[in-house]
């Protein structure tokens, strides 16, 4: 069995408190048998607050809890349940960090060690042709002065730190796989995944029964495209009064460069090269401390053309020649993938349900123009905080589910919604074309600012977007030359992704003829390209047809099949706890 590397966790089953020095699987053997191969029941534990996902969100929803509690001497338990290995193992972003919520959350956070190293020094935004770049003037929302390059994943870590010095309980390692109910349909927490499932569905010989952890408030801050958030979605009707959302895809690898090629606090965005105008993105070239740069492209995910391949088109970025200067005598380090909400205000579900809220990226709060929504995560983290903490210690006994009826409001008067209403426009305004969206976008960003009556359309999400291959021209892509660019599996293993290969597989198709008749014939199997991770392979089946097979060990948990899938026949599901890409540092 894999290590789960959570040596510093406390795990609380009924009252007892075990330290994960060892296994979890040899603690849980005491407790449960499968000698007559019925599933044991689950142990369960409560709390004040369940919060699924370890990121920017919960965590300051975490924090912001405790702070609030201690300031009132009041006890609130919380929790975080992170899939990650480890706190921040899962977190990947390009990243500049505004530190608007950060100063507000911890005031002294220099003084604290927050791994934040960089300021910004010089912004540049180039447009490039194949051959060429061209330095424009750089947009109002893209001037980053007082901002931060970072390591997201480091900040997080830090961020958990800094939540368990106030007593939030983490527990890395443990993926949230369902929602529980009361018996009114109102959220009571989450149950964990069981352990030691063999690929043929049955218990082997490490198999662990998961937990119920039940919370008076159960947030949900699992990040884009949330597995258990989109059971919500369906269950609560959240999506009923919103614009589909749509999403992009985010390509990163992090290079160590020659001392001469480095820019301390240099910021770099770009447009056009390598993608098309009918496709939009973009990439972004950040370099931080220790002569070390992240590199990235974003690739909207409602691009039509079916054959083309964001990890190939990452590659050709590199071989522009501006780019390739900087890259000349560097060395790749890591890589990673993960897709990214696009959609903005308009695709903001509703936030509220008995039992529980949604915080974070999970609901959709990046602000795309800015290229940054790290800031505003945390903020819809510390809201919600405060409306629980309001909840928890001015109410009498609780007779019913809590719903956090405030947080949307409130959440409406702070700076997050102000910041994207200045720039809901701008996104859908590309799907007009990539000219006449830049001018409309000039024109909000400069003159509008968000403040016309009108809201433009998101329109259809975007695995309605792909065109049928026989519409399409393949596209060619050069092989890899080992130096700037590489194959996909050496990228995959720059990740550090990892997953128990004794297990059901977490990404299921809901109907393999499906795939064959719709993905294989009509689109000629796109998601062999879609995915930045090789998970999805064509192969030679019987009678000469072609068979779907799905490598989910190489998963980097980027969300893009469950996203970009045409029939929405792909359903990413969590794996083992502890399974996937080790992000540290990225």
């Amino acid at each position: 069995m894999m290590n789960l590397r959570l040596s510093n966790s406390i795990f609380k089953t009924g009252s007892k408190l075990f330290s994960f020095r060892s296994e979890p699987v040899q603690i849980f053997k005491r407790y449960y048998s499968k000698s007559n191969g019925d599933l044991p029941p689950r142990e369960s534990d409560q709390f004040d607050v369940v919060i699924v996902g370890g990121g920017p969100s919960g965590l300051s929803a975490a924090i912001k809890l405790k702070q609030l509690s201690a300031e009132a001497g009041k006890d609130i338990r919380v929790c975080v349940v992170e899939k990650g290995a480890e706190i921040g193992s899962h977190i990947l972003s390009g990243a500049v960090l505004q530190p608007t919520a950060l100063n507000e959350l911890i005031p002294d956070w220099k003084e604290k060690g927050a791994p934040l190293n960089t300021p910004v020094t010089t912004d540049k935004f180039v447009f490039l042709t194949e051959k060429m770049s061209l330095r424009l003037p750089t947009p109002r929302l893209m001037h980053n002065d007082g901002n931060y390059i970072i390591s997201l994943s480091n900040f997080v870590k830090w961020l958990g730190t800094q939540a368990e010095e106030l007593g939030v309980e983490l527990y890395p390692g443990f993926p949230a796989s369902e929602v529980l109910y009361d018996e009114n349909g109102a959220v009571r927490g989450i149950a964990t995944q069981d352990m030691g499932i063999g690929k043929d569905g049955k218990p082997t010989g490490n198999y662990t029964r998961g937990m119920e952890l039940e919370g008076k408030v159960t947030l949900f801050a699992e990040g884009c495209r949330g597995s258990l958030t989109k059971t919500l979605f369906e269950k609560f009707k959240l999506r009923e009064e919103c614009e589909p959302q749509t999403f992009g895809l985010g390509i990163k690898e992090l290079w160590q460069l020659a001392p001469e090629k480095h820019q301390l606090g240099l910021v770099t965005h770009t447009l056009g090269y390598p993608l098309d105008m009918n496709t939009m993105g973009g990439s972004f070239i950040y370099h931080l401390e220790n002569n070390q740069m992240a590199i990235g492209l974003v690739v909207g995910l409602d691009y039509s053309n079916p054959y083309l391949n964001p990890y190939q088109e990452f590659q050709k970025l590199k071989l522009h020649p501006m780019v390739k200067d900087m890259l000349e005598g560097a060395t790749c380090l890591s890589y990673g993938a993960r897709a990214i909400n696009e959609g903005g205000l308009q695709a903001v579900p509703k936030l509220i349900f008995p039992g529980g809220a949604l915080i974070g990226c999970t609901a959709g709060f990046v602000n795309v123009p800015k290229i940054k929504g790290t800031h505003n995560a945390m903020k819809t983290g510390m809201i919600a905080a405060e409306n629980i903490f309001k909840k928890l210690t001015t109410e009498e006994e609780q007779q019913k589910a809590i719903l956090l009826e405030d947080y949307p409001k409130d959440l409406k008067n702070s700076w997050v919604w102000s910041d994207l209403t200045e720039v809901k426009n701008i996104r859908p305004a590309l799907h007009w074309g990539f000219i006449p969206g830049m001018i409309y976008g000039a024109l909000e960003m400069y003159l509008f600012r968000g403040k016309m009556p009108w809201t433009l359309p998101i329109g259809k999400p975007d695995n309605k977007a792909l065109k049928p291959a026989k519409e399409c021209e393949k596209i060619e892509y050069k092989k890899p030359d080992g130096v700037f660019t590489f194959d996909l599996m050496t990228s995959v293993m720059r990740s550090g992704t990892n997953h128990e290969e004794n297990q059901p597989a977490h990404l299921k198709l809901r109907d393999a003829l499906v795939a064959e008749k719709v993905n294989l014939d009509i689109y000629d199997g796109p998601e062999g390209r879609f995915c930045p991770a090789g998970v999805y392979e064509w192969i030679d089946g019987p009678n000469d047809k072609k068979k779907l097979q799905i490598n989910a060990q190489n998963c980097l948990h980027c969300k893009t099949c469950d996203i970009k899938d045409p029939t929405q026949n792909i359903d990413y599901t969590v794996p083992e706890g502890g399974g996937g890409p080790n992000y540290n540092g990225m």
